[in-house]
């Protein structure tokens, strides 16, 4: 999992990937390749 200050970049990376929000934190998960999850610092 990566930790960034910007998501908007990762986002585009794939397009499986959705911004979710979770506990006051910003996530991005992609059930088809996993390798792009990220959350926010």
């Amino acid at each position: 999992m990566k930790i960034a200050s910007s998501l908007k970049s990762l986002k585009k990376r794939d397009l499986n990937s959705k911004i979710v929000r979770r506990r006051g934190r910003v996530y991005i998960i992609n059930k088809k390749n996993p390798k792009f999850k990220a959350r926010q610092k």
